[in-house]
This record gives C-alpha cells, sequence and structure tokens, in this order.
C-alpha cells in the first residue's frame, strides 16, 4: 500500500500517540504508595471497570473508575478527582511527538479520539499541536466502536475536501478503532503499543 494515495492521517490519540497507561500507573503510584496491586491487576481493573454500563465520557468516567476500584485496592478516595485529572500529565509515546513533525510536512493530520473536548486540548499540548483538525466525543456525543462516530467524522473530513478512500486512520486499539474502521471501509494502519505484553492493558480486547 502506498502511503502517496493519501491526503490525511488520521489519528487515535489515547494508546496510540499519548501512553495512557503509564500515565494512570504513575498516577496511581502517586496517590497511593501502598496500595498492594501489580501494574497488570490496576490495569485490567481500569478496562473492566471502564466496560461498564454505567460509564461516563472519557476521560471525566475515570473518577468514576478510582471509586469503584478503591475498596478492592484500599485506594484512598479523595484521590479520584486526581485521577481524572491526572491525563494534563500523560506522557506521550516517546517517537510521537517526532513522527507527527515529519508526516506533517506530507499530509494533513487529524485527531478522532474517544477522548473529551478538554482532554485532548492537553494531549495536543503534550504532542505540540500538530493536528489540523479534531474530532472528540463531544461532536457526535458517541464513542468509538460505534459506527455513528466514523459517520461523523467521514462527513467532517468531506467538509474539508477529502474523501474516505484518500485517508488513512491510525490507531492502536483493534476494538475501538482497527476492526470497525476496516468494517466501513477505511484504510487502516495498527500501531502495537504493547506487542511484548499482550495480556497486560487498559484497553479493551474484545473484536
Amino acid at each position: 500500500m502506498s502511503l502517496l494515495r493519501f491526503k490525511a492521517l488520521t489519528f487515535e490519540v489515547v494508546g496510540t500517540l499519548i501512553d495512557f497507561e503509564r500515565g494512570m500507573l504513575d498516577y496511581l503510584r502517586q496517590a497511593a504508595p501502598a496500595a498492594r496491586v501489580s501494574d497488570c491487576e490496576f490495569l485490567e481493573a481500569c478496562r473492566e471497570a471502564r466496560a461498564s454500563p454505567l460509564a461516563l465520557f472519557f476521560p471525566d468516567d475515570l473518577e468514576r473508575v478510582w471509586h469503584h476500584l478503591a475498596p478492592e485496592f484500599e485506594l484512598p478516595l479523595q484521590a479520584a478527582a486526581g485521577f481524572r485529572a491526572s491525563v494534563t500529565q500523560w506522557p506521550a509515546f516517546a517517537d510521537s511527538v517526532a513522527a507527527l513533525a515529519r508526516l506533517k510536512k506530507h499530509y494533513r493530520l487529524v485527531a478522532a479520539t474517544n477522548a473529551q473536548r478538554w482532554a485532548k486540548a492537553q494531549f495536543e499540548c503534550t504532542l505540540q499541536r500538530p493536528f489540523d483538525w479534531t474530532l472528540t466525543c463531544d461532536e457526535p456525543r458517541r464513542e468509538k466502536p460505534d459506527p455513528r462516530h466514523f459517520v461523523w467524522f467521514k462527513e467532517m473530513l468531506a467538509r474539508h475536501g477529502i474523501r474516505q478512500t484518500e485517508t488513512l486512520h491510525v490507531g492502536q486499539s483493534q476494538f475501538h478503532d482497527i476492526r470497525i474502521a476496516q468494517a466501513l471501509g477505511w484504510r487502516t494502519c495498527c500501531i502495537e503499543r504493547r506487542a511484548a505484553s499482550p495480556g497486560c492493558r487498559a484497553t479493551r480486547l474484545e473484536i
């Protein structure tokens, strides 16, 4: 597949460009240093809690998640709001900023993220503002893998003169991005960030 055919590269931000698992673990160890829970246990528990029908939009939902996990892992309840706010400190993956800077010379770069607008603004600062346009869950009021997110996304790109066939969608999550995008006719590129530890992650695994 030649990349020359594409005008735009679209990215899921969290998990693909921003290392949200590292950010969540850093906050856990800072806020609850005595917590007797392994990294894997915490990430997997967060994943299960986020799958709840009670889940809110991300990352506002992290406060609810912390409260849900607090009894099991003896976490301080007063640290729940800080878990949500910790997104302002989540790091980019080591290659994200440089790669985006190189790609921006040749393509329109677009964020298509499940994160809320306020969080995306923080992530974009961390990534040194590479995006030409963005779509968050606040616009369609849907999160991927809901197909309506991609319908809204397609229409947004069309307003900028870019067809779906001229777009490559880049993501880490098979569940949220890759499988549904392919099913809807998008060309995709999967970035595997956790190949060395496939069972230890906060991203849902169902496909």
